[in-house]
């Protein structure tokens, strides 16, 4: 079963949402990748059913998204905002939402502690949510859309708030329900952790899909545009200078901070080897980073200046 947007467009009054869009996603992590406004947010509300399309048809592993009983029965949403009943403690937040399933109060506890131990929080569960640090209201809320066993996850920028272990431990659990079949679909705007946790991004902008698929495999689509790289290095303007006696490197320049350079070269691999050349021959490099590692970085690949990401 998989989720397929069939020609939808979604406009607010004069306002772009998304238009045009046709996707088919198969189980598994999928990212929605993209700056404020590109889309992602309406992309997800299409498909709980929060916002309908202006045009064209959804299908959420064969159900339309304005049927919400039938919808909800299979999916999880967790948003990035606080929602909780006022005076509620964890357990009792997650338990509501599973008597509202329909489930007896007997199998409604069991699940809700269940997916308060998936995420860590037992000790916590009888605490009231208003006394929660924010890592911990983003667990619960995870909890509570797991917590039925859902085919589809929709997860709005998930891992905010986490500290490292959480957020591994986070990731883990993405992983988990994916591989037992389910759409995990979670939105991001920082492409290391894409890169890391999903089967497949989609890249939006300004309301269009962009490119999708593989962060590495779009990169490779668009291998003519250069790789941007950052070098800390002892002596940056030296650094610079033998830099550009390579062909292939389009721009060094010095970075802001006067600790290393900045520079975009059209065949990194390549570029990486002769760094080790440089490296034999005296010059103290400390770091090598990619500088691609945010998406808007990865936008001036695809789309440049003009694509108005703001």
């Amino acid at each position: 079963m998989q989720i397929v947007f069939d020609n939808v467009s979604r406009f607010y009054g004069e306002v772009l949402g998304v238009n045009r869009v046709n996707l088919t996603i198969p189980p598994g992590i999928t990212s929605l990748v993209g700056p404020n406004g590109s889309g992602k947010t309406t992309l997800m509300n299409l498909m709980t059913g929060l916002v309908r399309p202006t045009r064209g048809q959804i299908s959420v592993r064969g159900i339309a998204p304005n049927n919400p009983e039938a919808l909800f029965r299979i999916m999880g949403y967790c948003t990035q905002f606080d929602s909780f009943p006022r005076g509620y403690t964890g357990f009792q937040f997650v338990h509501a939402s599973l008597l509202l399933q329909g489930m007896s109060s007997k199998e409604a506890e069991s699940k809700a502690w269940r997916a308060i131990e998936k995420v860590n929080l037992v000790d916590a569960a009888k605490r009231k949510v208003a006394a929660y640090s924010k890592g911990m209201r983003q667990r619960i809320r995870l909890a509570q859309s797991i917590a039925h066993e859902p085919q589809v996850l929709i997860l709005d920028e998930p891992l905010n708030g986490l500290d490292p272990l959480v957020r591994s431990e986070t990731i883990a659990l993405f992983r988990e329900q994916a591989e037992r079949g389910a759409h995990v679909i979670v939105s991001s705007h920082v492409l290391h952790e894409v890169d890391m946790i999903s089967d497949q991004v989609i890249l939006l902008a300004n309301g269009y899909v962009v490119a999708e698929g593989a962060i590495r495999g779009v990169r490779e689509e668009i291998s003519d545009r250069p790789h941007q790289i950052v070098i800390r290095c002892d002596r940056p303007s030296e650094m610079a200078s033998r830099i550009f006696q390579f062909d292939h490197v389009v721009e060094a320049r010095i970075h802001p901070d006067f600790q290393g350079i900045l520079v975009k070269t059209t065949n990194a691999s390549h570029f990486h080897k002769l760094l080790n050349r440089l490296v034999m021959e005296g010059i103290n490099i400390e770091t090598i980073a990619p500088a691609d590692d945010d998406v808007n970085s990865l936008y001036e690949y695809l789309i440049g200046d003009e694509g108005g990401h703001k």
